[in-house]
């Protein structure tokens, strides 16, 4: 009898048991105990996944991102990454159904309080990490348990082995703001997901029990016990044998750490003009399910024209020059004052200072805050070495300094493309945001715009570039109404000297003012206006005289894009930085083409391209050829302001063609002699080393930009003599097509 009632009451706890059980999974399972993710969400798991920028040579070069998570897929995962998250989280991951109930009594031990380890599987952290733990008491805890219990069931019935594999390395996070092994194998080592060596892959798995503990960038020598313990784990399971172990565990931690943050990494000017596009772009264009696209949180792709190692280039040739022409222009100004005759200026940028406004928030007199802000500290402060150094010096010199430092834009376009292949928009983003590459920053391009007049000149009137003019002042007389002028103008040339007759093409090559104002008095504003609005130049251009020695403010960006016609037989090309944009599954979202249209016949094109070459050969960039070597067909334009705030040269060559800008933000901060304060001294250095450095690294360059191409003349005779010998009879000792 009493054996019957202890077998009823053993089956009746146990039934009831097993119901209670049964009964909790159930109401946990259909949402009934908190939140349980549909199988859509399971389908569809949302995690921030950020938007990659890829270069035209297959390089990351950036990406926008609330955290920095990329994807990748099971066929990309290195092995050495397989074995250590096997060996170490999850050996029987291939085996269990999401569960491995032998690692329940661990699991049942650690809830308890004793060292009984951890027993979740891969899947079960896979479920953590798409759908994460609140701050939960120990009851709440075992819930939650049972309830990844039950979402570990269920992926593993919507997803294969492989990919709960692939999602799990692609949603743990790591310390440094790295989300996925994909990212966080650029970050701390540099390198793709496939290039990670056993040690490497071991730091990364190790990492997952707790990123910040074992953060080898911050913690080194806890991170290296852990990963050694990794590679223990891997030998007991046979991934690697004792030699390898014994050497592995030797080794020095070895990272190639890199934050990928905006101030940092290649093309940050560019990056962050392309970021504030794209936000306008997803205003516009709406997901399937009719939300706008996120850049931070959509994992979109962008293909962009940029060559990452023409990039790299362009800035390396940037700071090789600015380094140098930087300690001229502190040894010019030393011991003077460029803000004498601007106090006004001076106090606008004084007054703007955060720390200023801060102490003014506070009630601080001027004489407490100049005290304050004429303090010497320890700061950092912009430098070519190595990017920044600590000194000691006050708030007050720092902005004074700062303001002092030269900058440059630098654009490289394919011409027939359209394809922006390197920005630099200045020497360090992370101390001088403004971007002169940016088509909405202008600054005055002088004789960079004398070719737009030449050009209508020889269009419209049929000039040869061996017609003569003299070299003489021209007066632009207020009662001609096609000048607009309120009184007479009459420019100068800037060296002051005068007399006698010039080509027109020793005329551009010399940048003479005379000259092309005289033509400028021929042709009138209006016609060269509207040429240059052809050529793509969207900046108000007054109609008035003084355009064509440059007193317009046109961006570089502009300028570059105008230059194109030249080097296309009169086809004008915009510039283009995005070929296409996908979203996280490779889907095309929109295709880019650059816009083309015809701005010039084939014949004045040419004309122009003679007369180009001319200011290489033997005008005022032919530093090109006796200083760099470069002795390929080149043809270019320099250009320098009034008072020699602004240096400007843009050089053309058939395959690439680049403008390069120098100056100070502030115009009145500047050289004050031609010898260092010209466009030939200060920007066209930029341009020969970048394509110095090209041309040297034939190997993967040769095919795409080759010094052995040359323009092409068109089919055909022309209209326009170009030979000076015949058109001359060689009265100036020119002859042929060689400028002498």
């Amino acid at each position: 009898m009493k054996n019957k009632k202890f077998f009823l009451a053993f089956w009746g706890i146990f039934i009831s048991g097993t119901a209670v059980v049964v009964l909790l999974f159930y109401l946990i399972a259909i949402g009934k105990m908190g939140y349980m993710p549909s199988f859509e969400e399971l389908e569809n798991p949302n995690s921030s996944l950020a938007t990659e920028v890829i270069s035209t040579d297959h390089q990351v070069i950036g990406k926008f991102y609330l955290q920095n998570r990329s994807n990748i897929g099971f066929e990309n995962i290195n092995e050495n990454l397989k074995n250590a998250l096997l060996a170490t989280e999850d050996i029987r991951f291939f085996k269990h159904t999401g569960v491995d109930f032998r690692a329940l009594l661990r699991v049942l031990k650690g809830l308890v309080g004793s060292d009984g380890g951890g027993g979740s599987t891969v899947t079960q952290q896979l479920a953590k990490n798409l759908f994460p733990r609140e701050h939960l008491n120990k009851l709440q805890l075992v819930f939650r348990k049972l309830k990844e219990w039950i979402i570990a069931v269920k992926l593993e019935r919507s997803y294969t082995k492989e990919e709960i594999m692939a999602m799990y390395f692609n949603t743990v996070p790591f310390s440094d703001n790295a989300y996925g092994v994909k990212s966080a194998a650029f970050v701390y080592f540099g390198k793709p997901i496939d290039s990670l060596k056993i040690e490497e892959a071991a730091i990364l798995v190790g990492m997952l029990k707790a990123p910040t503990q074992y953060n080898p960038r911050t913690r080194p020598e806890a991170s290296l016990q852990r990963r050694n313990v990794v590679i223990a784990q891997l030998y007991n399971y046979k991934f690697i044998n004792e030699k390898q172990r014994d050497s592995l565990t030797k080794l020095p931690i070895k990272l190639d750490f890199s934050a990928d943050t905006q101030n940092e990494g290649v093309a940050p000017y560019f990056r962050e003009y392309l970021r504030m596009w794209m936000k306008d772009w997803c205003e516009q264009h709406r997901k399937p399910d009719g939300s706008k696209y996120n850049i931070y949180k959509d994992g979109l792709r962008i293909y962009t024209t940029i060559d990452s190692r023409l990039q790299k280039l362009a800035e390396e040739s940037q700071r090789e020059h600015l380094s140098e022409v930087q300690q001229k222009f502190f040894a010019y100004w030393k011991g003077k004052d460029p803000w004498r005759d601007f106090p006004t200026e001076w106090k606008a940028i004084y007054n703007h200072c955060p720390l200023y406004i801060d102490l003014k928030n506070q009630g601080k007199s001027e004489i407490e805050i100049e005290k304050i802000m004429k303090t010497p500290g320890k700061r950092r402060v912009f430098s070519y070495d190595g990017g920044e150094k600590d000194t000691i010096i006050s708030v007050y010199d720092s902005i004074r300094y700062h303001r002092m430092i030269l900058q440059n834009g630098f654009l490289a376009v394919d011409p027939e493309s359209g394809f922006i292949r390197a920005w630099v928009g200045g020497v360090s983003y992370k101390y001088f945001q403004y971007d002169h590459v940016n088509i909405n920053t202008k600054r005055q391009i002088g004789s960079t715009f004398k070719p737009f007049v030449y050009t209508v000149a020889i269009r419209d009137k049929g000039y040869s570039p061996c017609f003569q003019v003299p070299n003489q002042p021209v007066t632009f007389e207020a009662t001609d109404k096609r000048f607009g002028l309120l009184q007479d103008w009459t420019p100068r040339n800037s060296d002051g000297k005068y007399g006698g007759m010039l080509t027109l093409r020793k005329a551009l090559a010399n940048s003479i003012n005379c000259v092309t104002a005289y033509l400028m008095h021929e042709i009138g504003p209006e016609s060269v206006v509207k040429l240059v609005k052809t050529m793509g130049i969207k900046s108000d251009i007054p109609v008035q005289p003084s355009i064509c020695l440059g007193s317009a403010d046109i961006s570089l960006f502009e300028m570059v894009g105008a230059y194109t016609t030249y080097a296309n037989q009169g086809t004008h090309v915009e510039p283009i930085f995005i070929t296409r944009i996908e979203d996280r599954n490779g889907n095309v979202l929109q295709d880019f083409v650059a816009n083309k249209n015809e701005a010039l016949d084939e014949q004045t094109t040419y004309v122009m391209v003679e007369m180009l070459r001319s200011v290489v050969m033997g005008g005022t960039a032919a530093r090109l050829r006796y200083r760099w070597k470069l002795m390929n067909d080149i043809m270019g334009k320099t250009g320098t302001t009034q008072n020699y705030s602004d240096g400007w040269f843009i050089g053309l060559t058939p395959d690439l063609i680049a403008g390069s800008w120098v100056g100070c933000d502030d115009r009145y901060i500047r050289f004050q002699s031609m010898e260092n304060g010209q466009g030939a001294s200060t920007a066209l250095p930029v341009w020969a080393k970048f394509f110095t450095k090209v041309y040297a690294d034939s190997v993967r360059f040769k095919n795409e930009i080759n010094p052995e191409h040359r323009f092409v003349q068109p089919e055909g005779k022309l209209n326009i003599e170009l030979d000076c010998g015949k058109f001359l009879g060689n009265s100036n000792g020119e002859k042929g097509n060689e400028y002498e």
